[in-house]
């Protein structure tokens, strides 16, 4: 089979199409033929193998995961012993980041509990753009944030993969959502639904006079003790995303701020779930929540899409296509 392999840290340059393998499920494992493979920030840290600490769990030297994609969408080609949810021709999709990851490729063996059924109205390509993205997105408000209806919510950075879902979520979750992003994406922003859209080149939110039951921050541009007049006496503050220094500050100092008044001070480390993966399947099939996806790239461009998700300014999900599926052909007249 084709697959996009790394195998050392660097930039997109160091990936490489070839023939490997085709996998063999195990017990427990599923075999799925990828349709669409969606990726995230984390597939751009994986790759450059930045920051270093990563490379104690990821390999010292060199990639020991050399299949990059954690998020799938695809059929189930064979299944292994004692595998009872899923039987060949079945359409899932899923987080495999805690199954070795290896979405960029045309098969993968997969762990039946990070699987789900793929929601009938998305296509392959929409449903691979959901699960990491839109998991993180709904445990950083509702797990993290105890959001609630009739909240004020504010998203930072609404517009990115993260982001767009979080738009959504806290909107199907009965929220007044406030979404920052740049000027070239308050369109975007406005179709989500967001009630109000703060243009970050413009306007400041931290000191707008805004007061915030939760914070949701994908873009962790600026310490988190800025944020404090934005919060309400007794917000939540939760980090989901950005630079690592940013979340380390976070993870240590969180708590000691959050010890100094009503105020709390978050950072999730979201993980795969299938119960939320099978949340957010409903509110896809009720139409509350649908993936943004900027651009889809063939395999054989993956290098190229990791390019673009490395500047760090995609517009919702960047996708790429392992399988194209056929058009129907139109019945002769």
């Amino acid at each position: 089979m084709k697959a996009m392999v790394y195998t050392r840290y660097g930039s997109p340059d160091v990936l490489e199409l070839k023939e490997v393998p085709k996998p063999v499920p195990k017990a427990g494992e599923v075999l799925v033929r990828v349709h669409a493979t969606a990726l995230n920030a984390a597939d751009w840290r994986l790759l450059t193998g930045t920051p270093r600490l990563l490379r104690l769990m990821f390999g010292l030297f060199r990639p020991k995961h050399p299949v990059l994609g954690a998020d799938v969408a695809g059929r189930v080609e064979a299944v292994g012993k004692d595998v009872k949810g899923f039987g060949p021709g079945d359409e899932v999709f899923g987080d495999l980041s805690g199954s070795g990851l290896g979405g960029l490729a045309e098969y993968v063996c997969v762990k039946e509990q990070a699987l789900a059924p793929k929601p009938p109205r998305l296509a392959f390509e929409e449903a691979a753009a959901v699960p990491m993205a839109a998991v993180t997105a709904l445990q950083g408000l509702r797990d993290a944030g105890g959001i609630r209806p009739g909240q004020k919510v504010l998203i930072n950075g609404a517009s990115g993969g993260v982001g767009t879902f979080a738009v959504q979520i806290a909107k199907a979750l009965g929220a007044r959502v406030t979404a920052v992003c740049s000027s070239q994406k308050v369109d975007l922003a406005r179709s989500l639904g967001a009630d109000h859209v703060v243009d970050y080149a413009k306007e400041d939110f931290t000191k707008s006079g805004g007061s915030y039951d939760l914070i949701l921050d994908v873009a962790a541009y600026r310490p988190f003790s800025e944020y404090r007049p934005a919060l309400a006496p007794e917000g939540v503050y939760v980090l989901v995303g950005g630079h690592f220094s940013r979340i380390l500050q976070v993870m240590l100092r969180g708590p000691w701020a959050s010890r100094r008044g009503g105020q709390r001070f978050r950072a999730l480390m979201a993980k795969p779930d299938p119960a939320d993966l099978a949340f957010v399947s409903g509110l896809l099939e009720a139409g509350k929540v649908m993936p943004v996806i900027e651009r889809r790239y063939p395999l054989l461009e993956a290098a190229e899409a990791l390019r673009h998700l490395g500047q760090g300014h995609a517009r919702g999900k960047l996708v790429v296509t392992v399988r194209q599926e056929p058009v129907p052909s139109s019945p002769s007249a």
